[in-house]
């Protein structure tokens, strides 16, 4: 008797960064059996609404990744706007019948206060691209725009809380990883919430922080 496929993971990296900045959580879950589609995208070329309706689609569908109530079970992990992309998608062609479980690494879920206060300077825009002032806490900001969490695929979320530079600590303001604030990681319907001590642009790096991933896609609760 043969046995059932493997559960599919896709990675989905954030603003500014590649495929490669979620190598080792990809080394690490096809260790553990996975069969993992680590996918990339142009950040700051590409609009955050292209990403969700039209790039993320067909990215699944190049990459074979199976939907469907008769597919292996299908898992996400996002770090940062990969998060807000996989929700947009979700809102444009629903819920897949067999999405199982999201872990979102340091979400701008509501938004990010940092955008709201250095988003018009021009080194920001340089560095962020088309998308670095969609991700502001206004009402009208695409986070904002998105709806809560449905029911059915389970949701963990992994914020940071020990940022490395002080002063986008300050312009961010309250306990966050230096550019997303704790509780701007936090989603209505989420199964849950962890905080760990890392930043926003490391904590996809950390041994923890994937034993943490591992914990939720195999339970569907973090480890305490």
């Amino acid at each position: 008797m043969s046995s059932p496929p493997p559960t599919q993971v896709v990675l989905i990296h954030g603003l500014g960064l590649g495929r490669w900045s979620l190598q080792r959580i990809e080394r690490s879950l096809i260790r553990e059996g996975y069969d993992v589609t680590n996918l990339g995208y142009n950040s700051l070329r590409v609009p955050l609404e292209e990403l969700a309706s039209v790039w993320l689609p067909a990215q699944l569908a190049e990459h074979d990744v199976t939907l469907g109530p008769n597919a292996p079970p299908l898992y996400f992990v996002t770090h940062s706007m990969g998060g807000i992309i996989l929700r947009g998608y979700l809102r444009a062609a629903g819920v897949p019948p067999n999405l199982g479980r999201v872990v979102m690494l340091a979400p701008p879920n509501q938004g990010s206060s940092l955008v709201d206060r250095i988003g018009d300077w021009r080194a920001f825009k340089l560095a962020t691209g088309i998308n670095g002032q969609k991700l502001s806490t206004r009402p009208d900001s695409f986070p904002r725009q998105l709806p809560p969490w449905r029911s059915g695929p389970e949701l963990g979320i992994l914020a940071g809380n020990r940022p490395i530079n002080p002063v986008l600590a300050f312009w961010t303001g309250g306990p966050g990883d230096g550019k997303v604030r704790v509780s701007e990681t936090k989603l209505d319907g989420m199964t849950d919430h962890l905080v760990m001590p890392h930043s926003h642009t490391w904590i996809q790096y950390r041994r923890p922080v994937i034993d943490q991933i591992e914990a939720f896609l195999r339970d569907g609760r973090f480890q305490r």
